[in-house]
């Protein structure tokens, strides 16, 4: 069955890598391997459309294009990844209407602060818009969930823990020990961390994690510390990383995400602290390698680390409980391995991308008459 899959923040194959992009590709895959034939039948992207007028004017012609790729490409359903306020779909509805065919989606979150500002309440009515339009709006987040029970009946909602390959991040003997010899790492326990170094939380979880880092640093905690990913803040961070841990850190610079699954088996620790963060599907792929986790118990991140079996997590604003979670697993090596075997496990058998979301295509087939 070929179904219309649509991201109206960011298509799904963008260079730039990001916690969405990677969800969205999970999704497409395991669509893919449930028998679903896929068609793009729209790049046209509404980032920021309350203010951008551009895109007013764009949307008819977006439509138009969306409407016959969607008819030239025999879709029975048509899928929206990820619209909100930001971002509303503008074009799903419309093409579903037309072709009389069920509009679904995946990812959906509804905000209702947003309808009280001027420069969101455009965005905030056509994403609610959009959210009403949908046959079945489907979250990985239960704080979403919780969000839009108050817009929909809760037979028009699912929720479905989020995924990934696991195989994909296996752990690899051979290439730790490659990569700790590159390192010059020797004994010490590895920290590894990785997120893109824009200017906006993502650097204040790194900012917040080298200095607890320094402090341990400071009383003499033994560790080394490896940072995969770049941007705009590089230079700050990269500075900050001198001055607080002078010659017990590497900047790597972006990895590939095929190549991530070695970067984690060659670490002990995965520690991000995921401040306000969304979901953060790299503490799934961390502990697929078997890396326990450090985290705050912020935002999505309880929703994918066990606290207390596959990670730590701590209050948000507790300097010194981070610290102490670091400490405890630097320097409790059997405690790193018993929480790396049962993270390993832990998304196997909670978080498979193929189990959660390929749920996926057994709806889509039974919405378009074919289950």
């Amino acid at each position: 069955m070929n179904v219309a899959l649509y991201a109206p923040f960011k298509p799904l194959d963008h260079p730039d890598p990001s916690g969405d992009r990677t969800i969205g590709r999970e999704l497409a895959a395991a669509l893919e391997a449930g028998g679903i034939t896929i068609v793009t039948p729209s790049r046209f992207r509404t980032r920021c459309f309350s203010t951008r007028p551009l895109l007013w004017l764009g949307t008819l012609a977006a439509r138009r294009a969306a409407l016959e790729a969607a008819s030239l490409g025999r879709v029975r359903a048509w899928l929206t990844f990820h619209t909100y306020y930001k971002s509303p779909d503008v074009i799903g509805p419309y093409v579903a209407r037309e072709l009389g065919i069920p509009y679904v989606v995946f990812q959906g979150v509804y905000s209702t602060k947003t309808r009280r500002k001027l420069k969101t309440r455009l965005g905030y009515e056509l994403n609610r818009r959009a959210l009403l339009a949908a046959r079945l709006v489907v979250t990985n987040r239960r704080l979403d969930y919780v969000n839009l029970a108050r817009l929909l009946p809760k037979n028009r909602l699912a929720y479905v823990r989020p995924g990934i390959h696991p195989d994909a991040f296996a752990f690899d003997a051979e290439a730790r020990r490659e990569l700790r010899k590159e390192w010059d790492v020797g004994d010490a326990p590895v920290i590894v961390t990785a997120a893109m170094f824009r200017n906006d939380v993502k650097t204040e979880s790194l900012t917040y994690l080298f200095l607890r880092l320094g402090e341990l640093a400071r009383e003499g905690t033994p560790f080394f510390l490896v940072v995969a990913g770049d941007g705009v803040m590089r230079d700050k961070l990269m500075a900050l990383a001198r001055r607080e841990l002078p010659d017990r850190h590497l900047f790597l610079g972006c990895v590939d995400r095929e190549d991530m699954g070695a970067l984690f088996g060659a670490g002990d620790i995965f520690a991000f602290p995921g401040i306000r963060e969304s979901l953060g599907m790299v503490y799934l792929e961390a502990q697929a390698a078997g890396l326990p986790v450090v985290a705050l118990a912020d935002g999505g991140v309880p929703e994918v680390v066990a606290n207390g079996r596959t990670g730590l997590l701590t209050p948000p604003g507790d300097d010194a409980a981070y610290r102490r979670a670091l400490r405890d697993l630097l320097t409790d090596r059997q405690r790193r391995r018993d929480m790396g075997e049962a993270a390993e496990a832990y998304v196997r058998e909670k978080h498979d991308r193929d189990r959660n979301y390929g749920v996926m295509a057994r709806v889509l087939r039974r919405l378009a008459g074919e289950g």
